[in-house]
């Protein structure tokens, strides 16, 4: 592709620069565990896999959006909790595991960059790209990409929970596109979800790069990578 082509880079956060450490089944046992349950990650895993086989079926479900706010939020992870503990027949109608829980994965701390993510931010901003986060995440995710010291990266920050909505509504991208100030088919955008993020961006005219980091879409038939550095040479950052 054309060096010049692109102006702007948005990019989504949650499996795509940042994830729960050392990962959401470990995280989820290691909690467990310290209340007194026997969970293992691998059982962990197979609960998601039962109630909930991602996060955007949940949403489906209910036609509801679930990151606009914090009170949206907590409805929505206390229902996943719940539903996850069910399975184990493990009874938290009192809410305090989702308490425990909760705080945990709302903790800075819960969370850690994928190690390619500075080396790609570094080489886009030094080809003079607009970088900006667009997520479906609550108003808590900006102070934490100031703690981990990539803020300075972007021009802004448009995140589901400050702005009132949500992926895939094209009003969140729309506010993307009013910030940087580039028209819809200057920018690219990079997700984790086909439907959420791809799909939804495709739409208004920008250019979708699925980053599939499990290699769980192999059949996806648009621009995919495995890891956020092979991003470089589709925007005109240099090799990977």
């Amino acid at each position: 592709m054309p060096e010049q082509r692109f102006r702007a880079v948005f990019f989504d956060v949650g499996e795509t620069l940042l994830a729960p450490h050392p990962s959401f089944n470990e995280l989820f046992a290691e909690i467990m565990g310290g209340l007194g349950y026997e969970v293992t990650p691998a059982d962990a895993e197979e609960a998601l896999a039962t109630v909930a086989p991602s996060v955007s079926e949940v949403i489906g479900k209910t036609r509801t959006t679930w990151s606009t706010s914090r009170e949206e939020s907590r409805r929505f992870w206390r229902s996943l909790y719940s539903a996850m503990l069910a399975h184990w027949g493990i009874d938290d109608s009192s809410g305090a595991i989702f308490d425990v829980l909760y705080g945990r994965f709302t903790s800075y701390e819960s969370y850690r960059l994928f190690p390619d993510v500075i080396p790609t931010l570094t080489a886009c901003r030094a080809a003079g790209l607009t970088l900006g986060i667009v997520s479906n995440f609550e108003a808590w995710l900006e102070g934490m990409l100031i703690e981990m010291e990539v803020a300075p990266f972007f021009a802004f920050m448009v995140i589901s929970g400050k702005e009132g909505v949500e992926k895939p509504d094209p009003a969140i991208f729309r506010l993307a596109l009013e910030r940087s100030g580039v028209a819809p088919e200057e920018a690219v955008f990079v997700g984790d979800h086909p439907r959420l993020d791809i799909e939804a961006a495709s739409k208004l005219g920008m250019t979708g790069v699925l980053i599939d980091r499990p290699g769980r879409y192999h059949d996806f038939e648009g621009l995919r990578v495995r890891a956020l550095t092979d991003l470089l040479p589709i925007v005109g950052a240099g090799a990977a």
